[in-house]
């Protein structure tokens, strides 16, 4: 494979060497005006057809982002949910928010644009999954459905699982209303202490639900960057930031053992 530009991610986290993980930024590509990179709005890295960015554009930039990968990745047709699928069955983009998968060489992926990347792999490198966890995604259990595919697949109900939590809507910019804290209530009890109210909205930190998400699933080892998406206009996209923007992708794979 050839090398990940400089600008982009490689987790760091403790799962094996076999274990690969990847999260793009906004620099790298081919993606032009909204899609590229300010000041100039050129060499964006889009990924997300249905962005309203040239197809063109995008197809080149997922060809880029292929020469780095063992396969083609097993895009997902994303809705906000909290279905998670087995990356080696996905033939064509079907609707879920998380994959997992135990063969070598399948890459799993999700994108976004604000919402959370969330890594996860087993410490023994047997398995590996992603989630696009949004709000929604986060109170309808998408981190705990994936994590509990994994150890179907694994065969152990208890194995050890550690996560990544890539770049997101930080909690300074994630305003959101009441109805957010009610559904995230209903599916995390401690919620609340992840909102501050303002005026009548509130200031939701992601981070801090995605943390309590994997402890409900009973994950502790949990790393990653915590980095704010919304903050950083020259390296992630923001849909809230922009609403006409790019996406990010966060892939995870095996290598042969």
């Amino acid at each position: 494979m050839n090398t990940a530009p400089l600008a982009w991610i490689l987790p760091d986290w403790p799962a094996p060497g076999r274990v690969r993980a990847l999260i793009t930024t906004r620099q790298g590509g081919v993606s032009t005006g909204p899609y590229g990179v300010p000041p100039e709005g050129l060499g964006g890295m889009n990924l997300g057809f249905g962005s309203g960015d040239l197809p063109q554009a995008v197809s080149e930039n997922r060809t880029r982002l292929r020469q780095l990968l063992p396969s083609e990745p097993r895009w997902l047709k994303q809705v906000h949910g909290a279905a998670a699928v087995a990356a080696e069955q996905v033939t064509a983009p079907v609707e879920a928010d998380a994959s997992y998968t135990s063969t070598p060489g399948v890459v799993a992926a999700v994108l976004v644009a604000d919402c959370m990347p969330v890594l996860l792999a087993d410490p023994a490198g047997r398995c590996v999954g992603v989630a696009h966890a949004g709000w929604r995604g986060l109170a309808a259990g998408v981190i705990q459905n994936v994590a509990a595919a994994m150890r179907d697949r694994l065969a152990d109900p208890s194995a050890e699982l550690i996560a990544y939590l890539g770049p997101a809507i930080g909690p300074s910019h994630f305003e959101v209303g009441r109805e957010v804290l009610e559904a995230m209530t209903q599916s995390l009890p401690d919620a609340p202490a992840a909102f501050v109210a303002r005026g009548d909205k509130y200031l939701a930190d992601l981070f801090a639900l995605g943390r309590q998400a994997l402890a409900q699933a009973g994950i502790s080892g949990i790393h990653g960057r915590f980095e704010c998406t919304y903050s950083d206009p020259g390296r992630y996209f923001s849909f809230r930031r922009d609403r006409v923007t790019g996406r990010h992708a966060a892939l995870v794979w095996l290598e042969q053992a």
